[in-house]
């Protein structure tokens, strides 16, 4: 908004140019968003608190710590990071490009999903809220719009093409199957960043981090300079869309503050269906929907651990991991909560180095 607003002013106040600069916008868009976290947080989560007398439920057949580590506390604190990314991407993004409200509408869409389940688990009181036929629906839904958008909009030669990373100018033609293929790409992290939400502050780095990765892939891939050095494919306005991913950074932080063990809140479906919504659109968008899975490779480990052991006791009745997701796993052999969660970032970084090498590495 202040993009549409002060730049054209640009000729009578000179000041108002530094808002034809990304990296400007970009960096505005963090703080105003962490600024947003810190100020409405504590107000969300006594509000919250005051509606959820028992807080989320707790899984029965979870880490018996949780039991009594984790009750009371309020869910919902996605709420919080929606908010703060909203309100900043609005603030300064440029309201005329598509790929801006593509996104936000996926985040939002997504995070009402995740609202709803969330409800229906306080209300019933009991860890399952929608059932996972009701949610993949709603999520294909959202994403099949998305992705029919998104391809219609794609430009010239990149309609219905996937990029390969490490290899140059190499693009694999889908054509119609792209369609499904970016859907999978949207609901499969989405429901990744999900599996992974499950200990404090767990999910939240990762999310950072992912997002400030896309933050440096949506400059470069929207900037033609930098696309051509590096020989990136090229998707003009794409760029707007390192304001998302900074106000994201930006709410990441700020919902850190709160959610850092002990945790005063969780992130709950709200957040976690949202933002692993929102990356995997901009990985969409910007032909680097393999990356994502290289930079949140953490995420796709936790998906993998879920889907290995529920194979694997379907066809065995035997578990290969004591509990599902994998950081349960590490509960269950002793190791502490914070242990794993910092473990966990460290890998997740790691993840973020190896995607970011693909930029240069072809």
């Amino acid at each position: 908004m202040l993009y549409n607003l002060l730049f054209p002013l640009a000729k009578q106040f000179e000041l108002f140019n530094l808002f034809r600069y990304l990296t400007f916008r970009s960096g505005g868009a963090v703080f105003t968003a962490l600024l947003i976290s810190f100020y409405a947080g504590p107000k969300i989560i006594r509000w919250l608190k005051s509606k959820q007398a028992e807080g989320q439920p707790i899984r029965l057949d979870g880490p018996e710590s949780h039991l009594l580590t984790k009750k009371g506390t309020p869910t919902m604190g996605g709420t919080m990071i929606l908010l703060a990314v909203s309100l900043s991407t609005l603030l300064w993004a440029d309201l005329t490009n598509a790929y801006v409200w593509i996104v936000l509408t996926v985040t939002l869409g997504f995070g009402a999903i995740g609202f709803v389940d969330d409800f229906l688990k306080l209300t019933k009181r009991n860890s399952k809220g929608l059932s996972s036929r009701r949610k993949l629906a709603l999520q294909g839904i959202i994403s099949l719009a998305a992705a029919l958008i998104i391809e219609a909009i794609a430009p010239a030669g990149l309609g219905g093409e996937i990029a390969v990373p490490f290899l140059k100018n190499v693009l694999i033609y889908a054509g119609l199957l792209y369609i499904p293929f970016a859907m999978l790409v949207m609901i499969g992290a989405s429901n990744a960043v999900n599996l992974t939400d499950g200990l404090d502050g767990l999910a939240i780095v990762p999310i950072l981090i992912v997002a400030g990765c896309f933050a440096l892939i949506a400059y470069l891939v929207g900037n033609h300079v930098f696309a051509d050095y590096l020989q990136l494919h090229y998707i003009p306005g794409s760029g707007e869309l390192a304001v998302f991913c900074s106000a994201l950074v930006g709410a990441s932080l700020g919902f850190l503050w709160f959610n850092a063990p002990p945790a005063q809140v969780f992130m709950g479906d709200t957040g976690s269906l949202a933002f692993g919504g929102s990356l995997g659109a901009i990985s969409v968008i910007t032909k680097h929907e393999f990356v994502l899975a290289i930079i949140g490779g953490l995420f796709v480990v936790e998906a993998a651990s879920v889907i290995i052991q529920v194979l694997y006791f379907k066809r065995t009745g035997r578990r290969v991991f004591r509990m599902a997701p994998i950081h349960h796993h590490f509960e269950k052999l002793g190791w502490k909560e914070p242990t794993i969660v910092i473990r966990f970032w460290i890998i997740a970084c790691i993840f973020a180095l190896l995607g970011l090498a693909t930029l240069k590495l072809r």
